[in-house]
């Protein structure tokens, strides 16, 4: 079995420390002293909690922006949308620190704040993406001037989902359920689909739950 290298093994425990406890609770002290390393040891790999941080987020930028590359010219399905928004929330309870306290976050690490910012506009552009899609097939019937309201919507849902449901656990921040972010984007969406793919969206929105 291959050994993980300790810089590994300081970036997962510090992920599940700062999804467990919150990020502003968690010192080099308190990683070091879960995984049993000295903190000398740690500060070899990261100088500062903010080094960890900055490589998390790029972990999450990566994943996220992969993820977010929807082809313009693609006919998606509603499958393929709900495949799309689970892979998507299960991105944000990956890296839900962000998410639980993200003014804060992005307040005291600013270099962060201009690629979240781009990472939102991606995240709108590729639900105006989907909706297009959705127009051209015969999915959707939506107004220009409802489009943009939507999209927004959507972004913000996928922004504050994580936050609002922590809400219900504050007890244990490890439980996540993905699905319940996916029903709630669906039903933002289902309003605006033609009746003959709305109930099939609306059940496909239950198996989320």
């Amino acid at each position: 079995m291959k050994k993980i290298k300790t810089r590994d093994r300081i970036l997962q425990t510090s992920l599940a420390l700062f999804n467990s406890v919150g990020e502003p609770n968690v010192t080099t002290l308190l990683i070091s002293d879960e995984m049993d390393i000295s903190p000398g040891n740690l500060y070899y790999h990261f100088k500062s909690k903010g080094d960890i941080v900055e490589e998390l987020f790029d972990q999450y930028e990566h994943e996220m922006l992969d993820l977010l590359s929807v082809p313009n010219d693609a006919d998606i399905t509603l499958d393929q949308q709900g495949f799309f928004l689970h892979l998507l929330f299960e991105t944000v309870a990956r890296y839900r620190f962000l998410y639980q306290d993200l003014v804060n976050v992005l307040s005291r690490y600013q270099p962060l704040q201009v690629r979240f910012k781009r990472i939102k506009r991606k995240k709108t552009f590729a639900f105006r993406t989907i909706c297009e899609s959705f127009q051209r097939q015969g999915i959707m019937e939506i107004g220009t001037k409802e489009l943009d309201p939507l999209c927004e919507q959507l972004t913000l849902t996928s922004c504050y989902w994580s936050a609002f449901d922590t809400l219900s656990h504050l007890e244990n921040r490890e439980t996540v359920d993905p699905g319940r972010g996916v029903y709630q984007m669906m039903h933002l969406v289902l309003p605006y689909l033609t009746p003959d793919f709305q109930e099939e969206a609306r059940l496909m929105s239950r198996d989320y739950l």
